[in-house]
């Protein structure tokens, strides 16, 4: 560990371990964006890796540091020493992209890793945070790759033709001479599978379970939070309980019953039953936020004379927007990719939600772009409003983190 802690021989194993990082994303992505055949070098990511982990410590300059890395690294991919093997169908503009990314993904990160890192022994606070800036970089890379490459096969699949798939399955490339018959697969579910019709009975069944888990909840919550009464405890600990309970024990039951009360394969069925899988975790969320607020401004409404419900409504209902928004949204993501319960209920296409909707395109007759567009169209819209309500989600969720 002590001799790790040497400034070159961080910076130089730092640089090393980060040039094979960049050289497989590097070539993944344009692999997969170009369909052209891309791999990571590993005499160039050493070579180079080495050489500008060094340059990094000893040149603390960005200006400079950027400069010699981004001209350094262009170039190299033209040579023995190149970071990323290039395949024999491969322009020189597509050569000039994968090292200029190569090196630009190599000057900005390495430079901000080298920040404490100087030549001779290191301080254990300068190794370690040298060690932290990497792993921290690292996991971006990770993390960032697990979302992003599903979703990007997704999205690409849709827009391939029967004849581009066939002919090639792992191309991830777009051909955008098609023009508008790129989007052929999505036209040809809202023409020929009715995926208008299913867009709509996911949005308003969620819309409905999330009106019912608040009515609900709310007043469950609120019970629990602030009423005194017998088995108060035991109420609060059973609501998480309920909820731990896998639905796969339940499906049985559900079934049955459903179908000696004629309520399969109906709608209201659906928006009865969703509800019952999202109370218990809005009566968790809604619970720990209303024990956060100050009891001393409810007292002070009661002692004006308004009565308990008035100060519900007019007091702690508004106070508590943040995680009424938080627990709307997460009750909706619930309801919207909700499946085996769509699953199981519904038989009739008229009545299918979005889910049950894709999952009848898993099927050898129906080409598979077009189920990747229905898997696209399924997510996407919970996905742009997430990203839009998420402030919202994140303070409703640790408002009532600490109490007070």
């Amino acid at each position: 560990m002590n001799m790790l802690r040497q400034g070159v021989i961080t910076s130089g194993v730092i640089g090393i371990l980060w040039a094979f990082i960049i050289a497989v994303t590097v070539s993944v992505t344009l692999s997969f964006a170009t369909g052209l055949a891309f791999m990571p070098a590993t005499l160039g990511c050493l070579v180079l890796g080495l050489l500008f982990g060094l340059t990094t410590m000893l040149l603390k300059n960005r200006t400079i540091v950027y400069s010699l890395i981004t001209a350094i690294g262009t170039l190299a991919i033209f040579t023995p020493l190149t970071p990323i093997t290039i395949g024999e169908d491969v322009g020189t503009a597509h050569q000039l992209i994968a090292g200029l990314l190569f090196a630009l993904s190599m000057a900005l990160p390495l430079h901000n890793m080298m920040q404490e890192v100087t030549v001779g022994a290191l301080t254990r606070h300068a190794f370690e945070d040298a060690i932290i800036r990497f792993l921290t970089g690292f996991g971006y890379i990770v993390f960032t790759a697990i979302v992003l490459i599903p979703f990007y096969v997704m999205v690409m699949t849709s827009l391939k033709s029967q004849q581009a798939l066939l002919k090639n399955p792992l191309d991830f490339s777009v051909d955008f001479s098609r023009g508008w018959d790129l989007f052929r697969s999505y036209f040809e579910l809202f023409e020929q599978f009715n995926f208008g019709n299913y867009l709509w009975t996911s949005f308003y069944v969620s819309v409905l379970t999330v009106i019912i888990t608040l009515l609900f909840s709310v007043p469950g919550a609120y019970a629990v939070a602030r009423l005194n009464f017998k088995g108060r405890a035991a109420f609060s600990r059973g609501i998480l309980l309920i909820y731990m309970v896998p639905m796969i024990v339940l499906a049985l039951p559900i079934y049955i019953g459903y179908s000696m009360t004629g309520l399969r394969n109906t709608i209201i069925g659906i928006v009865l039953i969703y509800p019952v899988t999202t109370i218990p975790v809005a009566l968790y969320m809604l619970q720990g936020y209303f024990r956060g607020l100050p009891v001393e401004v409810e007292e002070a409404g009661l002692m004006d004379g308004l009565t308990r419900f008035q100060v519900i409504r007019k007091i702690t209902l508004p106070l508590s927007l943040p995680a009424m928004v938080s627990v709307s949204l997460y009750v909706f993501m619930i309801a919207w990719n909700e499946f085996l319960l769509a699953f199981m209920l519904l038989d009739d296409p008229s009545k299918f939600t979005l889910t049950r909707g894709v999952t009848m395109l898993n099927s050898s007759e129906v080409p598979r772009q077009h189920l990747m567009a229905g898997a696209v169209i399924a997510t996407v819209p919970i996905m742009v409003l997430f990203l839009g309500l998420e402030r919202f989600m994140t303070k409703g969720l640790t408002a009532g983190s600490v109490k007070g």
